[in-house]
This record gives structure tokens, C-alpha cells and sequence, in this order.
């Protein structure tokens, strides 16, 4: 069996770091042969469970997802979500938080959103063994206050505040850094102002990794976000095996002799 990754494995180097999100046994299973990190992402709530937004995920489904993908692979470093409502209030209450997760899944990081305001947070959890990747630029969890998915860093007050919050969170002990929807040279000046590793989504080519969401990468999401690529098309092949079983079933060839069993 592979050694699984750990935090301090995550590093800057010439070769990219490689992310997927993964929520289900399965999906865990294939991708992780090709990811350095999965990441359990708030974003099933959108990609599984059909709720427009990351808020109203809870704390239970995060944990259902990752113990999942933690039992289902051996090599990938898993890195879970935070929800929203669960680390904001207090340092105190992320930790308890925080601790439910690690022992409840396994998972060998959690990831929470917010730059130089969430700080003293990171701070506080990982001076007490956590490890924390960070998450700053476009945040979903906040996309009521920031008035909607909006691409960020575009003028220079809030590319300096970037790279400030980038320098917090590095500072604070977080031993990675998702920058999500950024301005590509912000997204590369961060990366050069910052020791730790960047991972970009909709970000720049120059961040040490990428992350995607898996549904994205394979052809599921009905509208895709404009910095996602698709790189294979399953929804059709999907459409068409469940007609074909319909068929069959309507036609009476399914089940066949061979699908059922004899008394003896």
C-alpha cells in the first residue's frame, strides 16, 4: 500500500501540485491515482446535493463525504472543507469544529476561507497541530457579501489587499493556498510574495497547482464556470446507457437468462 501524503509534502516545486475535488467512494478511488490532493469541497452541496450555493452545507455532510474518501484511498493527501457558520465565530469554536472533522474522518487537513481577517484562526489551529490551507481571492462562502461571483483583485486596492491576505495566511502557519477567481497577474504575484505553495482555480498558470471541480473535469455540470475545462464529455454516455437500459427494459431483454437465477 502507498504511503498517503502529508502536509509538509506539499511544497513549491517545478512541478505543479495536481488538485481534485472528490465527494464520493468511487470517484476517490480512480482519481486519486493522478492527484497529489483531494480536496472534499463544500462545493457538493451545488454538485451533489443541488442547492445553488456552498451556505447550506452542514458540518454532518462534510464529514460524510470525507470519512468516504479518506476510507476509499491511500495515497492522496485529503484536505476537507469547512462549511460555512462552523469556524467563523471564534478560533475556540474552529477548533472544536475543526477537531470533529479530523476525528470523525480521518482527513489529514481542513481548508477555511478568508485572508488577514481569518488569520489569528489559522494561527490559533495550527499552534495547536492542525494543518490549514488556506483559501483567499474569490470566496464562495461569502459570495452574499462580496454581491455575487465576482472575478477579484481587477483594481489595485483589492490586489494589494490580496497579496496582504496571502502574506496573513502564510504567516499564520497555513501550509497552502487556494487562490480562486483572481486577475491572472495578481494570481502571480501572489505566488511570488508568498513561501507556500499557491493552487490556482481560475487563477494563473504561474500558481504552483491547479484544483477543479471533478464534475467540471468530466462534463457534468450543465454550465461550467468559464475557468474550467472539460476534458472528457460523460453526460452523454450516461444519457445514452440509461436509455438503452430503459429500452431493454421496455422491450423485456433485460434481465436476461444470464442476469437472474435458476432454483437449482
Amino acid at each position: 500500500m502507498s504511503q498517503r501524503r502529508t502536509p509538509d509534502t506539499i511544497t513549491k516545486s517545478a512541478t505543479p501540485i495536481v488538485c481534485l475535488t472528490a465527494y464520493t467512494a468511487d470517484i476517490a478511488r480512480i482519481v486519486e491515482r493522478h492527484a497529489d490532493i483531494l480536496l472534499v469541497g463544500d462545493s457538493v452541496g451545488m454538485v451533489l446535493y443541488g442547492y445553488p450555493d456552498t451556505l447550506s452545507v452542514t458540518l454532518d455532510m462534510m464529514i460524510a463525504h470525507g470519512a468516504a474518501v479518506v476510507r476509499s484511498t491511500a495515497a492522496a493527501l485529503i484536505v476537507v472543507d469547512m462549511p460555512f457558520g462552523t469556524y467563523e465565530q471564534s478560533p475556540e469554536q474552529a477548533l472544536q469544529n475543526v477537531q470533529r472533522v479530523i476525528d470523525a474522518t480521518g482527513c489529514d487537513a481542513v481548508k477555511l476561507e478568508g485572508g488577514a481577517a481569518m488569520a489569528p484562526t489559522i494561527r490559533y489551529l495550527t499552534d495547536n497541530d492542525i494543518p490549514v490551507m488556506g483559501h483567499i481571492g474569490l470566496l464562495p462562502q461569502s459570495v452574499e457579501k462580496m454581491g455575487g461571483y465576482k472575478i477579484q483583485g481587477r483594481d489595485e486596492a483589492t490586489a494589494q489587499q490580496l497579496i496582504i491576505d496571502a502574506k496573513a495566511v502564510a504567516e499564520a502557519g497555513a501550509f497552502a493556498l487556494v487562490i480562486e477567481g483572481t486577475v491572472e497577474p495578481v494570481a502571480r504575484a501572489i505566488t511570488a510574495a508568498v513561501t507556500i505553495p499557491t493552487i490556482g482555480i481560475g487563477a494563473s498558470a504561474a500558481c504552483d497547482g491547479q484544483v477543479l471541480v471533478i464534475n467540471d473535469v468530466l462534463g457534468l455540470t450543465p454550465k461550467p464556470p468559464r475557468f474550467a475545462k472539460k476534458f472528457t464529455d460523460l453526460a452523454p454516455l450516461i444519457d445514452a446507457a440509461a436509455k438503452t437500459y430503459a429500452d431493454d427494459v421496455r422491450a423485456r431483454r433485460f434481465p436476461a437468462a444470464e442476469h437472474v437465477f435458476a432454483s437449482k
